[in-house]
């Protein structure tokens, strides 16, 4: 006769955290970058084969949504950076703290978002200078 065992609770159950928010990010950041990836090898082969491939490839590049998606992508690689450097902290032992959990939560998402809109200024208006 086999035991009734209590069930785990469902994600229904609990209240979103931070923590647990950055987390669930975290992983959707890293299967959004693997996605990415072909791309990011064709535009570089593209490159590679010289200006007039790369000319072909110039109207897709300048679709609205193509240039959302670059910069969802470059969101993607700068929180997915800065998260993992956070996580690094973890790996030696330092920043479990409750507060400290918090605060550098909140820093992995203002970094990556500041690094995203420098990164994005740069491509549109640095690059005409």
């Amino acid at each position: 006769m086999q035991k009734e065992r209590p069930l785990s609770p469902h994600l229904q159950v609990y209240k979103p955290q931070l923590t647990s928010m950055l987390s669930i990010l975290h992983r959707g950041t890293g299967v959004v970058l693997t996605l990415g990836i072909p791309f990011l090898v064709y535009w570089l082969m593209v490159l590679a084969a010289g200006p007039e491939a790369y000319a072909k490839l110039e109207p897709c590049l300048s679709h609205m949504l193509v240039k959302l998606a670059l910069v969802g992508w470059t969101f993607a690689l700068f929180y997915h950076l800065c998260n993992g450097i956070r996580h690094l902290f973890w790996d030696v032992g330092r920043g479990f703290e409750m507060d400290t959990l918090h605060k550098s939560g909140w820093l992995v998402l203002f970094s990556a978002a500041l690094l995203t809109a420098v990164t994005c200024y740069f491509a549109l208006v640095g690059g005409a200078a």
